[in-house]
């Protein structure tokens, strides 16, 4: 009964007792996962397969992939709070959601790769003044907050809660200041998901990520930006889609998602246009420095295979069939052009991460491979699990979804 009484009104939930067992189920992944963070901050990072050559590895990759992911969350925001598209109110909420999962996840996993996350503070207090990665670590904290506002309001409009007047009335306020919280998230996000990729955009030393620009911003400081973009609305529909698979009804209209998968394949189109242009102008870049280009794919297993998939399968393809409406409107080819796409920008913070540092940048030095070890992929997968039962509590218990009574009446 108890239960019964925090569901939204008009919806309908499956059992406690089913709900409780899926739940228990997800918690033997986050216990291993759990164990394995343990073992990273008890026996050290020498737990994993990281070391001299791979300070950056799994983690970091899955780190700047999450953080890109979450990037729906700044998008979906801005197109409905500053741009003021209207029908976004109805993903919105759930966008909301998986960002705070997303950064969540990033900051966790952030947290085992310090390997002493009691010092975590340092970065704040001791701050390098001199490092984009202070202005990341400043702004991922800060953003992680304003999405937290913008969470809190779902909270706030719990069936039981909504019932006492300050917390209606708070609710109220916090909805009426979104526009200007939405604009302030759109700012925070810009700056650290470009900082995350001038960082390597400022590598001089390594050739392989190295990349000119404008003023004091590498190329890859724009295309991180933009590619956030892109893919953050793709992966905001495909957790929809899933969530209504396992909910097995309809929670958005076809037209809702329509509106976020056209405007998603128009800046992955972009994106690919202006990736293409990048690396021919890399291409120009090493050349000029006396390095073959073919040298850096000479190395499996990063060969010319990595490049085709990232700029073509995994970019160019999905691009179109989000482009073209009759491909956008079939729900199979959507969910493929969506897993694509995220794909695509997943493997390219891999690049710019793992495989950046893999090729070797003096002649003495020997190409050395790195595979991610147990322990490095059950804490990087943590996060997923604790997401898949963060989103469970919030779809049971929150007005998420405005349409749902509408597209499911009982």
């Amino acid at each position: 009964m108890f239960d019964s009484a925090l569901i939204p009104k008009g919806v309908k939930r499956c059992s406690f007792a089913k709900f409780f067992i899926w739940v228990l189920i997800l918690h033997i992944p986050v216990l291993i996962g759990t164990v394995a963070a343990i073992l990273c901050w008890g026996l050290a990072l020498n737990q994993t397969y990281l070391n001299n050559n791979f300070p950056f590895g799994l983690w970091i990759a899955a780190d700047l992939g999450i953080i890109a992911l979450g990037g729906g969350a700044f998008f979906t925001g801005f197109l409905r709070y500053v741009i003021n598209i209207k029908e976004l109110k109805n993903i919105v909420n759930y966008a909301v959601v998986i960002g705070v999962i997303c950064y969540a996840a990033a900051q966790g996993i952030l947290a085992i790769d310090i390997g002493q996350p009691i010092r975590g503070w340092f970065i704040f207090w001791h701050a390098n003044v001199h490092s984009m990665l202070t202005e990341v670590a400043f702004c991922i904290m800060a953003y992680f907050m304003v999405l937290c506002v913008e969470y809190l309001p779902l909270l706030l409009e719990n069936r039981q809660i909504f019932k006492f007047s300050v917390p209606r009335s708070f609710a109220h306020h916090l909805h009426e200041a979104m526009p200007t919280i939405a604009a302030i998230g759109v700012f925070l996000s810009c700056f650290h998901q470009g900082s995350l990729g001038g960082v390597a955009g400022v590598l001089y030393g390594r050739p392989f990520a190295y990349r000119e620009g404008f003023l004091v911003w590498p190329w890859t400081f724009f295309l991180f930006i933009l590619s956030a973009m892109a893919c953050g609305p793709c992966f905001t529909i495909l957790i929809t889609k899933i969530t209504e698979f396992f909910a097995k009804k309809k929670l958005v209209k076809k037209s809702v998602v329509g509106i976020l998968a056209k405007i998603s394949g128009g800046l992955t189109t972009l994106y690919v246009l202006l990736k293409i242009i990048d690396t021919l102008g890399w291409f120009g870049l090493v050349k000029e420095a006396g390095a073959p280009v073919k040298s850096f794919y000479a190395n499996q297993p990063y060969g010319w295979w990595v490049l085709v998939m990232e700029v073509i399968i995994l970019g160019a393809i999905p691009a179109l069939l989000l482009l073209n409406k009759k491909t956008r409107e079939n729900e199979p080819i959507l969910i493929l052009a969506c897993v694509l796409n995220c794909a695509g920008i997943v493997m390219n913070r891999w690049i710019m991460t793992v495989q950046a540092l893999a090729i070797p940048v003096m002649p003495f030095d020997k190409f050395v491979s790195y595979h991610p070890n147990w322990v490095e992929w059950a804490t990087t997968l943590l996060p997923l699990w604790v997401g898949a039962i963060v989103i469970m509590l919030s779809y049971r218990y929150l007005p998420i979804f405005p349409q749902e009574r509408e597209l499911n009446p009982y």
